[in-house]
């Protein structure tokens, strides 16, 4: 798989505790999210009940142990570290690799065809 990082907001443009949605090539959507302490999680924005690119809209939070997004709309728990739903085992969003390079932060993405 050839991937390749691609710079997508500045780290300030990100306030803790909340997520951003960013375009992704090829159509798709990321939902980009800044816990309190700093760490950054991207996975996919497009929430698989509803239909629609809403989960950096979603709110953060804990649940099973585990680092959560909540849907804004049907309220399912997405975990930020897996992309896995917690209330349906066969439901799992894509997960992105984060890093930040000279305050940019960098997803590591397939390029568009």
């Amino acid at each position: 798989m050839n991937e390749q990082w691609r710079a997508v907001c500045r780290l300030d443009d990100i306030e803790p505790e909340t997520g951003v949605g960013v375009r992704l090539p090829g159509r798709r959507q990321a939902a980009l999210f800044r816990t309190r302490d700093d760490r950054l999680f991207a996975l996919d924005n497009h929430d698989p009940f509803s239909h629609a690119n809403v989960l950096a809209r979603g709110l953060l939070g804990s649940l099973q142990g585990r680092r959560v997004v909540a849907s804004p709309i049907y309220k399912q728990h997405f975990c930020l570290d897996t992309g896995q739903c917690l209330e349906d085992e066969g439901v799992r969003l894509s997960v992105y690799p984060v890093r930040v390079s000279q305050g940019q932060v960098e997803l590591r993405v397939e390029p568009s065809p």
